[in-house]
């Protein structure tokens, strides 16, 4: 199987910014909504946009370690790389940070909510649900933060990349 300079290079973005959750970091000051949602708009097949961020995602995870709540972080994660897909028919600058904010929100909502459910530290009921989400609430800026600089960092780069660089632009 040959891939694309294209391929290749978006790939290696993906592992670039993969990479950030592997070194110091403010909590959740990392590129994974960026990733995904990167991965969504710029890979061309599905199956690229979902394999390449995935599998980025769990080179990562085999060396952090896993967790039961994973099954959430990679439904949040699949979300995102889907919204990826409108960003691609939709691409500007509004388009790409409201998509970037929107990771971040469901990124929180689904993963904080799957953690309320599991029933560990939080009493099944709107008050333990209301507990759980504002608990995660400091965290949260974090990952706001981290999701619009790494959304930026990889869409300016690919952009700037392709412009000088046709033969990226092709898939």
């Amino acid at each position: 199987m040959k891939f694309s300079n294209r391929f290749v290079f978006l790939t290696t973005l993906v592992f670039i910014a993969a990479i950030t959750r592997l070194v110091p970091h403010y909590p959740n000051f990392t590129a994974i909504g960026a990733l995904a949602l990167f991965g969504g708009t710029y890979f061309t097949k599905k199956w690229e946009a979902f394999t390449v961020p995935f599998a980025a995602m769990l080179f990562t995870d085999v060396i952090i370690g896993f967790h039961p709540g994973m099954y959430a972080v990679y439904a949040s994660f699949a979300l995102i790389v889907a919204v990826g897909f409108f960003v691609r028919k939709h691409k500007s600058i509004t388009t790409v940070a409201l998509a970037s904010v929107f990771a971040s929100v469901s990124f929180f909502v689904i993963t904080n909510f799957a953690y309320w459910t599991s029933g560990v530290f939080y009493p099944r009921t709107s008050a333990g649900l209301a507990e759980c989400f504002l608990a995660a609430v400091p965290f949260f800026h974090y990952n706001m933060l981290g999701d619009l600089f790494f959304t930026a960092a990889l869409f300016g780069t690919y952009e700037l990349v392709k412009a000088k660089l046709p033969v990226l632009v092709k898939a």
